[in-house]
């Protein structure tokens, strides 16, 4: 028998190869990852932070370096965003052992920073276990959790640019820091009880609200430490259980915490912040303390225990009742008059320990109204100094602690329509992570608008949307948006060469923007076409086709003058054609119409030829001598601009039922009209309840008259109809119209596909129902989930707008009107 001969073994040379990987790499764990996976491979060679991302080189078997590349992306850690993998080949060196070299600086920035993430699970476990060593300290973290953005001052993401640089690990952090196996392996925020930072808790000297203390001194201080009765956590809780209201440091800035289930205390944080009837958000310890309050789908228990940790606004119970075990129902006037309640859980350690983990004195409540620490129109405080005095009116004491804030970051709001998340506020856990453009951008700033204002860099293919930064009517929120700009800026490296504004020519923004162009041009671009970009941009959309865009909102300034809101846009991102709104109305006074519903109802009336009956609420709620002094208002035309705002028909409509007259805050009518109007799911359409569709001339936009449903509403008031009935025809005649506009531009153009957007699309009642009507048209419908859809996302719209890189020789222009 012949057996065959085996040839030698021929050993494959070793190659090395130079692996970039960007994205958001740092401050992820993404180092000790590439560690481990090379070891595994058994390649030599090292990793470290640029610039410009992660880069490492392995030298090893070809196979094992292919391998290696392959499995950066699938097998990432958790909070690690891989954008994209580049190797070279280089010249083997021969070394042994891989190993983490330090950080190299200099050169473009091109990573991303990566947002705070709630307390991991086993972060938990061991604030909870009395043998770890970090038993109950306020500032565990690892790899998987914690802090990021609102402690980073530079790149590369090392200790030495976070504001933990001052404080210098012990002997058992820099083991773990330094142990490839530890889960804190070069973790920055790492932190212990022996090192740092230390929390404390300082006590107004006078009384309640009185005139704060220098966190310095030792003036009705707490030490740290963990005997219950100088733990400052201890002393915070019973204070809490007392009914004082507390200033209480987080992630991104200070929070005004009182517990939620006593009426007194959350009328005095009411009285205190002059907060009107806007409602409180709450913090729970956990989800069984939610479930007996709020309805909860599986995507709202999602959101509520991700990593992210937003404000989820739930629907309410009707039969909410307090079962065994389970905290009292909060107090009215956390949330008056609406159908929802906003809930988060503890995101971190002083939240978790706050509400009662590691405790059983059950002393401290486990529901509590956490709003932002700031007065009224003012950026949320970040500093300590500044938070001693500029809430010194507000809180009774301040639970703080030494580690800086850097980047100001207000806690996100989302909610859930038709099974799918809706963002309100893109601001904590969401910024700054990079939204993918489907067109190119030139480097360029656009500054949003001037409510919930947001401002976004771009940059080819990546937008960056600030978190959020506030209402622009105040200095303080201009400076706040200066400060953020800037350091946006040195996180992502856009230089811009162009700044995008809104057309308004009195918007604070868009002169900050004319301020701080130095010498760039300035975009102007119209709101409402900004909207409909921004879902245009959300959805992936080239801009090669066009859209018919519904942007209903309260305000936008038009290219005729008036207030706009109300409007149905032929639009792409190179210009725009108005195919339809609601017909103009008076808006007698500007801000006082929109503070008093009552005003926007008279004024509709009186633009419909209807009068303004004595038995009608609006009419009731004149003050006296008020409503002759409006009708003279109104036929002469004084101090009343024209507006087509679908925002501003909300709010007459609540007003004329009977249920909104005053406005404590922004679209606080519209809401509780959607309150109103989910008390009444079943009621069907109602003929009357109808706009009347026509042109005041040929090749001009069709205009929605609202006269013949005004008069329906009106006569179904006087004759008793329930409120709640009202509410429920008036949404429905609403998704009516836009079903029936939307039919007539696709009938003369062919376009199929319509973009939902503007801050009265947050109402998931009108949404739904314009959802599922459109559908059921065959039409395609863009919506927004993760940018929202009111002002907050507004600069996005603006950037692509105005920043496009195709077609620039054409800005974005109004179209001709139709033919």
């Amino acid at each position: 028998m012949t057996t065959a001969r085996s040839g030698p073994v021929v050993a494959t040379a070793p190659r090395r190869s130079r692996v970039v990987v960007r994205g958001v790499v740092q401050g992820v764990g993404f180092r000790p990852f590439v560690h481990a996976l090379a070891t595994g491979l058994r390649l030599s060679g090292h990793v470290t932070n640029t610039s410009d991302g992660v880069v490492a080189e392995v030298e090893g078997d070809p196979a094992d370096i292919a391998s290696f590349c392959a499995r950066l992306v699938p097998d990432a850690p958790p909070l690690a965003r891989v954008e994209s993998v580049e190797s070279a080949e280089m010249t083997a060196s021969g070394d042994s052992g891989f190993t983490i070299v330090p950080s190299r600086q200099g050169g473009a920035v091109r990573t991303l920073v990566p947002p705070d993430t709630a307390t991991c699970d086993d972060c938990l476990a061991e604030l909870a276990d009395p043998a770890d060593r970090r038993y109950l300290h306020p500032f565990i973290t690892c790899t998987h959790c914690g802090p990021r953005f609102t402690i980073v001052t530079g790149l590369p993401y090392d200790r030495v640019h976070t504001t933990m640089a001052g404080f210098p690990m012990c002997a058992d952090c820099a083991r773990e820091y330094a142990d490839p196996a530890d889960r804190r392996f070069h973790a920055q925020p790492v932190a212990c009880p022996h090192c740092g930072p230390r929390l404390r808790l300082v006590t107004a000297p006078s009384g309640p609200a009185s005139s704060g203390t220098d966190p310095s001194s030792d003036e009705a201080r707490t030490d740290p430490g963990r005997d219950p009765g100088a733990d400052p956590i201890t002393a915070a809780r019973r204070m809490l259980a007392s009914g004082a209201i507390l200033a209480v440091k987080g992630l991104g800035g200070y929070h005004l915490a009182c517990d939620a289930t006593n009426a007194d205390a959350v009328a005095e944080l009411r009285r205190r912040k002059a907060r009107g009837e806007k409602p409180f958000a709450m913090m729970a310890a956990d989800l069984a303390d939610i479930e007996p309050l709020a309805h909860l789908c599986p995507l709202e228990r999602e959101l509520l225990t991700g990593g992210v940790r937003p404000v989820v606004l739930l629907r309410r119970r009707d039969d909410a009742r307090p079962y065994h075990g389970a905290v009292p129902a909060p107090a009215r006037l956390v949330a008056p008059g609406i159908p929802d309640l906003g809930f988060m859980l503890p995101y971190t350690p002083v939240h978790h320990l706050l509400l009662g983990l590691g405790t059983a004195d059950g002393e401290g409540p486990r529901l509590l109204v956490m709003t932002s620490g700031n007065l009224a129109g003012e950026p949320i405080v970040t500093d300590d100094a500044e938070a001693l005095t500029r809430l010194s009116g507000l809180a009774d004491a301040w639970l703080l602690h030494d580690r800086p804030i850097h980047v100001p970051c207000d806690d996100s709001v989302v909610r859930v329509c038709d099974g799918e998340q809706l963002t309100l506020r893109r601001s904590r856990g969401y910024a700054p992570l990079p939204v993918a453009l489907p067109v190119e951008v030139a480097p360029a700033l656009a500054v949003g608008g001037d409510l919930k204002n947001t401002f976004c860099l771009g940059d080819g293919h990546q937008a960056w949307l600030s978190a959020h930064i506030g209402d622009m009517d105040d200095l303080t929120t201009q400076l706040a948006l200066t400060s953020a700009e800037r350091r946006l800026e040195s996180v992502t490296g856009v230089r811009p060469g162009l700044l995008a504004a809104d057309r308004h020519p009195a918007y604070r923004s868009a002169r900050w923007a004319r301020r701080h162009a130095a010498g760039r041009p300035v975009v102007s671009v119209q709101h409402h076409h900004a909207h409909v970009a921004a879902a245009m941009a959300e959805n992936g959309l080239d801009g090669t086709a066009p859209v018919i865009g519904v942007a209903f909102d309260g305000t936008g300034y038009g290219l005729d003058g008036a207030v706009w809101g109300g409007e149905f846009l032929l639009a792409d991102y190179a210009g725009f054609e108005r195919f339809a709104h609601l017909s103009y109305v008076p808006l007698p006074g500007g801000d006082a119409a929109v503070r008093r519903p009552y005003r926007m109802a008279l004024a509709h009336l009186w633009a419909a030829g209807l009068a303004a009956d004595s038995a009608l609420p609006c009419t009731r709620a004149c003050a006296p001598g008020e409503l002759p002094v409006l009708e003279r208002q109104l036929a002469r035309g004084l101090n009343c601009v024209s507006t087509s705002s679908m925002g501003r028909l909300f709010d007459a409509v609540s007003s004329l039922a009977g249920i909104c007259h005053h406005a404590g805050y922004e679209a606080q009518a519209a809401i509780e009209l959607e309150a109103a109007a989910l008390r009444a799911p079943d009621v069907a359409e109602d003929e009357r309840y109808v706009f009347r569709l026509g042109s005041p001339q040929s090749g001009a936009p069709l205009t929605a008259d609202p006269a013949p449903l005004l008069a329906a509403v009106a006569a179904d008031v006087l004759d008793g109809t329930q409120a709640a009935v009202v509410a429920a025809r008036f949404h429905r005649a609403v998704a009516r119209l836009v079903r029936t506009v939307c039919a007539a531009a696709r009938s003369e153009t062919g376009v199929e596909t319509v973009a939902l957007t503007g801050g009265v699309f947050a109402n998931t009642v009108l949404f739904s129902a314009c959802a599922e009507g459109l559908r059921q048209d065959g039409l395609t419908v863009l919506r927004h989930r993760l940018i929202p859809p009111n002002d907050g996302g507004l600069a996005l719209g603006q950037l692509v707008v105005a920043a496009r890189t195709t077609d620039r020789a054409a800005p974005a222009t109004p179209r001709r009107e139709r033919q």
